[in-house]
C-alpha cells in the first residue's frame, strides 16, 4: 500500500519524540546518532513530507540504516505505526531516487535471485568458489553469509494425518526457505501431521516479504497476490519462517488500495497463522521422547516485535522431556539479518552479530534456535567466525526430532553449523 503525504503526516505526527524507542534501536545502541534513531528518522520523514530536505544520500542512508525490526514499536507509548512509515518511505526512495551504481547492482541482483528458488539453488552452488576468490565489498559479503549448508527437501503436495484428522492446514514453503532450509518445511509437515492434520503443500513461489521489506512494492505486491491464489480453499496457512508471517498477517493493509485485492487479501491474512502460535493451542497427539539438550532460544524481530508472539515456540518446546530452554541476553535486539541488510549494510550486520553470537555463546547452550531463516544464517554465521560453530535449527526440528525418536547425540552430529 503506498500511502498519500496526507496519510504520512497523520502518522508522523503520533510521534511526541519522547525516546522510549532510543535503547531500543540497534542502530541507534552502536552509534549513538539521533538520524539513526526511530524518531530522529520520523523527523527525517516529516521534513522531506514538508519539502525541507530532498531524498539526497544523507537522508537516504540514515533511512537505509534502520533495520525494520519494530523493536521501537513494541517500546512505543504513542502507539506510532512505524512499520507503515518506513516501508511506504522505502518504496519513494526506490520509485523516485536513483541510487549509486554499485548499490544498483546488488540490489539487483539480489532480487533475481532470492525469491526464485531456481536460481537461488545454482547461486549457492557458486559460493565456496567465490570466498576462495579476494572478491570486493559486498560481493565478498554474499559469498560469506551464504551458507555452506543447502536443503532442498519438499514435503508431499498431501501429507495425511496421523489417526482422526482434526482439520486439513496448508504450510508456506517460501523461497529462500525451500532451498536453504528444506528440512524445516518437511519437519514442519510432519509434526502437524503425527499431531492429527491434514497437511497441504501447494505449488508456490515468494510470498514478497523481502521485497516489501526493501522497498519494491509492485514487486512485492505482485507476489503477494499469487500467494492468497495458492492457497485458495486452504482454510488455515501455517508459516514457518516469521519475517513472511508477519508480511503475510498484513496483506489486508499491502493490497488496501487494490478494490479488487483489499477484500480477499483481508480474508486471507486473517487465516494466517505462525507455526508455534498455532501449536501453542494444539494438544499433542504424538508422545515426545526425551531430547536432553540445552537450546538457547533467540526470538526473531518479525515474532517478537511485528506479530507480538515472544517465544511463539516455547510452548512446543516444554513439552519434549528433557529439553531446557534458554534465553539470550538482549532478546529484543535485532541479529542483523533484516531481509537483505546484512549484504546491503555489511559493516552494521556484523557488529549485531557477532553481538547476538556472544549472547548466545554466553548461554552455555549445545544449541542454537530461531524460527526464522535469516537469524539462522546470520547468527550461525556470527558463530563461525567468533570459532565457535553451534548447531542451528528451527525449534520445529527439535519437535519433529523428538516425535521420531531421534537421539540428541544423532541430531547434534547431522545439525547444520
Amino acid at each position: 500500500m503506498s500511502a498519500s503525504p496526507d496519510v504520512l503526516r497523520s502518522l508522523t505526527s503520533d510521534c511526541v519524540h519522547c525516546g522510549f524507542c532510543l535503547p531500543t534501536c540497534p542502530t541507534y545502541l552502536l552509534w549513538s546518532e539521533e538520524m539513526d534513531s526511530p524518531r530522529g528518522r520520523i523527523q527525517l520523514m516529516e521534513a522531506n513530507l514538508d519539502g525541507t530536505i530532498s531524498l539526497n544520500p544523507t537522508v537516504v542512508g540514515h533511512l537505509d540504516l534502520c533495520l525494520g525490526c519494530m523493536a521501537c514499536v513494541t517500546a512505543c507509548p504513542s502507539g506510532v505505526q512505524y512499520e507503515k512509515l518506513i516501508e511506504a518511505t522505502r518504496e519513494t526512495i526506490e520509485t523516485t531516487t536513483r541510487r549509486p551504481l554499485g548499490d544498483r547492482l546488488v540490489r539487483g541482483a539480489l532480487f533475481k535471485l532470492l525469491p526464485y528458488p531456481k536460481r537461488m539453488g545454482p547461486a549457492l552452488r557458486l559460493a565456496p568458489l567465490g570466498r576462495k576468490l579476494p572478491l570486493p565489498g559486498r560481493l565478498g559479503v554474499m559469498t560469506e553469509i551464504a551458507p555452506p549448508w543447502r536443503s532442498t527437501e519438499k514435503p508431499k503436495d498431501v501429507t495425511p494425518a496421523s489417526g482422526e484428522t482434526r482439520g486439513r492446514v496448508g504450510i508456506l514453503t517460501g523461497c529462500v526457505q525451500s532451498v536453504v532450509f528444506g528440512t524445516v518445511n518437511t519437519a514442519t509437515a510432519r509434526v502437524l501431521a503425527a499431531d492429527g492434520y491434514e497437511v497441504v503443500a501447494p505449488p508456490q513461489g515468494c510470498c514478497g516479504a523481502l521485497s516489501m521489506h526493501a522497498g519494491r512494492g509492485e514487486e512485492g505486491r505482485a507476489f503477494a497476490r499469487r500467494a492468497i491464489e495458492a492457497f485458495d480453499g486452504v482454510e488455515t496457512v501455517i508459516v514457518n519462517t516469521s519475517g513472511c508471517g508477519s508480511h503475510l498477517k498484513e496483506l489486508g493493509h499491502v493490497l488496501g488500495d487494490d478494490p479488487a485485492w483489499a477484500e480477499r487479501a483481508a480474508a486471507f491474512s486473517a487465516r494466517v497463522r505462525d507455526l508455534g502460535e498455532f501449536l501453542s493451542g494444539v494438544e499433542p497427539r504424538a508422545p515426545r521422547q526425551p531430547l536432553h539438550l540445552t537450546v538457547a532460544m533467540q526470538d526473531s524481530c518479525h515474532l517478537r516485535h511485528a506479530q507480538r508472539l515472544p517465544l511463539s515456540s516455547a510452548t512446543s518446546l516444554r513439552q519434549i522431556p528433557g529439553l531446557s530452554v534458554v534465553e539470550p541476553a538482549e532478546q529484543d535486539i535485532c541479529c542483523g539479518s533484516a531481509g537483505i541488510y546484512n549484504i546491503t549494510q555489511p559493516d552494521a550486520a556484523r557488529q549485531l552479530g557477532d553481538r547476538k553470537a556472544a549472547h548466545v555463546l554466553a548461554t552455555g547452550a549445545q544449541v542454537y534456535a530461531s524460527a526464522n531463516p535469516g537469524c539462522l544464517v546470520q547468527v550461525a554465521t556470527a558463530l563461525r567466525r567468533a570459532g565457535s560453530p553451534m548447531p542451528a535449527l528451527h525449534p520445529i526440528e527439535l519437535v519433529d526430532a523428538s516425535i521420531r525418536g531421534v537421539s540428541a547425540a544423532d541430531l547434534l552430529r547431522e545439525a547444520r553449523r
